[in-house]
């Protein structure tokens, strides 16, 4: 609401804690959120005396995902501008969307995911869709033992979130399950998947994740800069940055269709879907 900070920022010692702070709504994410979101980042990577950032949600849900329909959806307003895309408020067609996206999602994603400092994730809940794409611009994700991930968009006409690093996080034939079920994983499926550091109770979260911080922030802020270039330039070197750039332009397409098909960009009818994270059994 117009009233509320939409993303806290604390400092303890030497840790930064970010908090998605829309739990009436899941914490969806609107262009308010998101905003407050890059700024608090911003505001970490500058702040010399703060070396690690844990990135939580207020509320027994981490994300809900992109909002598409709360009071504060606002997709109509205006950028303050944070890439060189141009504004989409006033296009229309594919261009409008892929220029929102670009903007909104993709772009700001990378961005956090190549900050010189470290950022850990501290998962409670839900985990849907662009909460994905929050967690995973982390190095790393801590999970509470009722967090559950998902990317149902396939049911949506859409290849998957914009942020397209499922064939990383899950590896190939995961993340076709992934996708093609639209079924949530638990954390410890999550965890045996390689895509969650730890998964603890919820009780001990935010603590571990926080310990976690203390101790990465103990090491020099130069070398944890380089170490973090390193995977991250390797991960790129895998294919990842031309997988990301031919998804997202997979998903403009699957606006474009659905556009014509159903008059929306994204499927206004889906069919039923399992919401309980699926184990390995």
């Amino acid at each position: 609401m117009a009233d509320e900070e939409p993303v806290l920022y604390e400092v303890r010692g030497t840790t930064a804690i970010i908090t998605l702070n829309r739990p009436q709504y899941r914490n969806a994410q609107n262009s308010a959120l998101l905003y407050a979101l890059d700024d608090a980042f911003q505001r970490f990577a500058q702040d010399d005396d703060v070396r690690v950032a844990v990135l939580t949600g207020a509320g027994p849900h981490f994300s809900s995902g992109h909002d598409l329909g709360s009071p504060g959806v606002d997709y109509d307003v205006p950028y303050t501008r944070r890439s060189t895309w141009w504004d989409h408020t006033d296009k229309e067609g594919a261009e409008r969307w892929m220029s929102h996206e670009m903007e909104m999602y993709l772009g700001m994603c990378r961005r956090w995911h190549d900050l010189p400092k470290p950022t850990i994730a501290a998962v409670r809940g839900g985990c849907i869709a662009g909460g994905l794409m929050l967690a995973w611009s982390c190095d790393l994700i801590v999970a509470a033992d009722d967090a559950f991930f998902s990317d149902p968009v396939v049911a949506l006409g859409c290849p998957g979130v914009e942020f397209f690093r499922h064939p990383w996080e899950l590896g190939p034939r995961q993340a076709k399950e992934f996708l093609f079920l639209g079924e949530a994983i638990d954390a410890d499926r999550a965890h045996r998947l390689g895509m969650v550091n730890r998964v603890v109770t919820g009780d001990a979260l935010l603590d571990t994740a926080l310990d976690m911080a203390e101790r990465i922030g103990g090491q020099p802020a130069f070398g944890l800069a380089l170490a973090k270039q390193a995977v991250n330039r390797c991960e790129e070197a895998m294919g990842q940055r031309a997988g990301i750039d031919a998804t997202f332009a997979l998903h403009q397409l699957s606006h474009a269709h659905n556009q014509v098909v159903s008059g929306q960009p994204i499927l206004v009818s889906t069919p039923r879907r399992t919401a309980r994270p699926a184990g390995d059994e």
